[in-house]
């Protein structure tokens, strides 16, 4: 249906019936392909990519497919931010037109980061 918005948990069932964990961005990935999404937009709890975690002014709002595959080559983005953006550019690659990295820790940041010019998040795109 067009007018559902899905949300996922990030437990899964092998065929015993046992929980697994499963990476919430992968999964979220997966389904945004499977219903040919158009956007797909993480939230959690930091503001987006950062050229230096240390600088918020270095916050990216906008970044394409290559520049992350290079910012993930050189170091920039690592630990758990990998995954995500990996996750982000399969979807990409899938079709997906945009993927948002937005923090749900800031008030409105769904909001003001798809119906603002800037965003206050990661807006990433082939």
């Amino acid at each position: 249906r067009s007018d559902t918005i899905p949300v996922l948990p990030s437990i899964a069932l092998d065929k015993d019936n046992r929980k697994l964990n499963v990476n919430a961005d992968t999964a979220a990935a997966a389904v945004a392909k499977f219903i040919h999404a158009e956007k797909l937009i993480f939230v959690s709890d930091v503001p987006g990519i950062f050229l230096n975690r240390d600088d918020p002014t270095t916050l990216q709002s906008h970044l394409n497919a290559t520049r992350c595959r290079e910012l993930i080559a050189s170091g920039v983005i690592d630990s758990g931010m990998v995954p995500k953006v990996e996750a982000a550019l399969e979807a990409l690659q899938a079709g997906v037109k945009k993927v948002h990295l937005v923090d749900a820790r800031i008030p409105h940041s769904l909001m003001l980061e798809i119906y603002s010019n800037q965003g206050i998040g990661t807006e990433i795109v082939l």
